[in-house]
């Protein structure tokens, strides 16, 4: 019986394997391995899967180095997943070890999937509202545990379209403390008023410091960021509570 439940679990782990294949543009290797058995995955459960992937292109063309994710318990309508519908019952908690290089971070910030998340934003100066749309970011990982960030965005104040160029630079997040804002400073821009420039600051602080950033229906939590020679290693808490529309149309 042991042997048939191994069975069962190296053929649906398979089946996972060549489905997630399938939904990337590009992967050096993929493992996964899901703890269920015939029984339960008719059912639509699973007691959780364990995924581990290297040199990973998505269809964003968001490349990751490696990834190793675990979550835990599974539970999907079986009857939705007939039709391509994938409809969690519950919501599904993951931990996921997430390695970048400092290429694929700033092909990640440039795509267009990203652009949709951060290129626009909002800053209240003296009581206004100012709208900012950002057109660069550049990222440089430096070895003493810094992270570099090189920026231009567009805004208009005083009827006025203008331009600005930033420098960032920060500590990043560790199990101990949170990303800490050491200095801002402008390198384009002229005549651009303090106030706007202490708000903009404020607004790095505020995102920095969000306890988690939702996409779509999962709550992502960045718990740890470890820099090493030209990489970086995300250490990252999340909650599913409904498959997004974007992996559900790439099981259509």
């Amino acid at each position: 019986m042991s042997d048939q439940k191994s069975l069962d679990k190296q053929i649906i782990s398979q089946v996972a394997e060549t489905s997630i294949a399938n939904q990337l543009e590009a992967a050096e290797q993929i493992d996964i391995y899901v703890e269920t058995d015939i029984l339960k995955i008719v059912q639509g459960q699973a007691d959780g899967v364990t995924f581990a992937g290297q040199g990973l292109v998505t269809k964003e063309n968001i490349r990751l180095q490696e990834i190793k994710l675990q979550t835990d318990n599974i539970d999907i309508n079986p009857f939705g997943a007939i039709f391509g519908q994938i409809q969690l019952n519950k919501p599904v908690n993951l931990m996921a070890r997430v390695t970048l290089t400092e290429a694929d971070l700033n092909q990640a910030l440039n795509s267009q999937f990203s652009r949709k998340l951060v290129q626009k934003f909002q800053v209240s100066v003296d009581g206004k509202v100012v709208d900012f749309d950002l057109q660069k970011m550049q990222i440089s990982l430096h070895s003493q545990n810094h992270i570099e960030l090189q920026g231009k965005v567009q805004f208009t104040e005083n009827n006025h379209n203008r331009s600005l160029g930033f420098t960032v630079m920060l500590r990043p997040r560790t199990h101990s403390h949170p990303i800490i804002l050491e200095s801002f400073n402008c390198t384009q821009g002229e005549g651009i008023s303090l106030d706007l420039i202490v708000s903009l600051m404020q607004k790095f602080q505020e995102l920095t410091n969000l306890p988690y950033f939702q996409l779509e229906d999962i709550n992502l939590s960045i718990k740890n960021m470890e820099i090493q020679q030209g990489k970086i290693i995300l250490l990252i808490e999340a909650n599913v509570n409904k498959i997004p529309d974007s992996v559900t149309q790439l099981l259509d």
